[in-house]
């Protein structure tokens, strides 16, 4: 994760609003995380990265996303088991999402358990292009 450094500005936060029934399902999906989703909360969780706040299995509107940083408007989504055969579903989760303002990187869960300095490099690279550094 080179050049990855702490810096913030004092963006308005947006609040997204979000179906209060989830939040039971959320934690539930918190308590059973797949092991790409763990090992990626550890590079994100404490504000490790760049010093953004990430939270996981977060409600946004009607759906849950596995990380979102209210601050980047910011959703990263893990692609495994449960996203096969359901890509048509979530483009429209994520559309959905999308026009609420908030963007989108998705990472295939094999390359999160074997690539985890690029996938970090990727997200780091993204947080400097949103701020123009």
């Amino acid at each position: 994760m080179q050049g990855c450094v702490r810096k913030k500005n004092s963006m308005k936060r947006k609040i997204i609003p979000y179906n209060p029934k989830l939040k039971e399902l959320a934690r539930n999906l918190r308590n059973n995380s797949t092991l790409s989703e763990i090992m990626l909360w550890q590079e994100l969780k404490g504000k490790q990265m760049m010093g953004y706040d990430f939270h996981r299995q977060k409600p946004l509107d009607k759906y849950i996303v596995d990380f979102f940083c209210n601050e980047l408007m910011l959703a990263i989504e893990i692609d495994g088991e449960s996203h096969y055969g359901n890509q048509e579903a979530d483009l429209k989760r994520q559309r959905k999402l999308e026009s609420l303002g908030i963007k989108f990187l998705r990472f295939d869960d094999m390359d999160v358990k074997y690539k985890m300095e690029e996938i970090l490099d990727i997200i780091c690279d993204w947080i400097k292009k949103k701020n123009n550094y």
